[in-house]
């Protein structure tokens, strides 16, 4: 159970920290309402019920960091990317997760 958890939130703590000192797109896939009640500073909400609507914000971006309130969201945002091949997603799993990083 374990490793299935680990594989579907890609990425380990410094692969994350290195992807978003590096510029990564931090998209929040949360619902606005959620988003508003408190967010990673400098990630854009693209709720996941609108992703496919919205992929040209996605296009050409280096990497792509996922992240909702408890990574399921995020695993279907980051499919529904790949399918419409959107390279350098990763699933990062929680917004206050990827907040601690920001932080740190």
């Amino acid at each position: 159970m374990i490793n299935f958890l680990k594989k579907l939130f890609s990425g380990n703590k410094a692969e994350l920290q290195n992807k978003i000192k590096e510029g990564a797109f931090l998209v929040d896939v949360r619902s606005a309402s959620e988003y508003h009640s408190g967010h990673v500073p400098g990630s854009v909400n693209i709720p996941v019920d609108t992703i496919s609507k919205n992929l040209q914000k996605f296009q050409n971006k280096k990497s792509i960091l996922v992240f909702c309130a408890s990574g399921m969201r995020s695993g279907v945002a980051k499919s529904i990317l790949q399918k419409n091949n959107i390279p350098n997603v990763i699933n990062a799993g929680t917004w206050s997760k990827v907040n601690k990083l920001i932080g740190a």
